[in-house]
């Protein structure tokens, strides 16, 4: 097990990298502990909370909503968690967004960790501070900006996820390389998901690499400012196809990233969206852009990035480097209807 520690505004993150959950009782003691997971990660790793207090929730984005919270609450004080009890969220983005959000109001915060089970988890969502929860169509509309303790990552647990949730997780890995590490998109491109799978060593060293790119922008704007807002690549059209059409995460980031790579090549004059496309494509990630240009722009209308008539979008100058461009929202529907009939 190797550790490396993040410093933030008002705390540090502790990352636990090749570590074994055998291990945990090093990071926290379990006594004094609450675990939140899901079902699904429940009914597979049983033995990994024997003799703890856990909270199970149902699975899927649909429940990322007040009345899970609501719910998690409730158990935590049937279970008498107090200021000095660690919330540990075990599971992919819902649950580590769920966690998170409930650690940070309950007894107006107490301290929270993750182990991250999903490749999602691991190289994004787990990472930077951000939870909350989905209002209607809105994702992440409701939350807070406060970092968990410690991240463990055991990567044991991707033995039982399934191979959509690998392509699922890649859109993000993906992401950071297309935005911040050119490097890293040509060795994407090298590979594929079953070298990651079968390669542990390589494994390994992605999900760090991601955790070191990610941590690096949020040590230096942790909050919505700076090139942390680089971060949301792909997530503005993302996030309301995302809602829309109830799609994974990682597709919908997918396509969002598609139409950002358009959106960039008709103002900064970006001249790679076909080897983005491909690199997509390649790891299993739709690029289809046949949405509902009107419902799209609905959502957006509300989208956390907008400022009064002016969304702040996130394009590509080439790859490796992203820039926030920020677009009147009458040029900006046009070029959605414009790329939403693109290929």
């Amino acid at each position: 097990m190797h550790k490396k520690t993040y410093s933030f505004s008002s705390s540090r993150t502790t990352c636990y990298f090749e570590a074994s959950f055998s291990q945990f009782n090093k990071v926290a003691e379990k006594d004094r502990c609450v675990f939140i997971t899901d079902q699904h990660v429940f009914d597979q790793h049983k033995k990994y909370f024997r003799g703890s207090r856990v909270v199970v929730i149902r699975p899927g984005e649909s429940f990322k909503v007040q009345q899970t919270i609501d719910q998690v609450i409730d158990q935590l004080i049937e279970y008498g968690a107090d200021r000095k009890t660690t919330i540990v969220g075990v599971g992919g983005g819902v649950v580590t967004d769920i966690s998170g959000f409930a650690a940070s109001v309950y007894m107006r915060g107490i301290p929270f960790g993750f182990a991250p089970t999903s490749i999602l988890g691991m190289v994004d969502a787990s990472i930077g501070g951000k939870n909350g929860i989905d209002v209607g169509h809105y994702k992440n509309l409701v939350g807070t900006i406060r970092q968990p303790a410690f991240l463990f990552y055991d990567t044991s647990f991707l033995q039982t996820l399934p191979h959509e949730e690998w392509i699922n997780g890649f859109a993000e890995v993906i992401k950071h390389a297309a935005i911040k590490d050119a490097a890293l998109f040509r060795e994407l491109e090298k590979n594929s998901i079953h070298y990651y799978k079968k390669n542990k060593k390589a494994l390994a060293a992605l999900i760090r690499k991601n955790v070191m790119i990610k941590s690096a922008v949020v040590m230096k704007y942790e909050f919505e400012v700076g090139d942390r807002k680089l971060l949301n690549f792909g997530h503005t059209l993302g996030h309301a196809v995302e809602n829309i059409y109830e799609l994974p995460h990682g597709h919908a980031v997918a396509i969002g990233i598609k139409g950002a790579c358009l959106i960039s090549e008709e103002l900064l004059n970006f001249k790679e969206t076909a080897r983005v496309t491909d690199l997509l494509e390649k790891y299993g990630l739709p690029t289809d852009l046949h949405t509902d240009p009107g419902k799209i722009l609905e959502i957006m209308r509300m989208d956390k990035k907008k400022t009064r008539d002016i969304m702040n979008y996130v394009l590509l100058e080439k790859l490796g480097k992203a820039v926030v461009k920020p677009i009147p929202m009458k040029h900006l529907e046009k070029l959605i209807y414009s790329i939403s009939r693109a290929r």
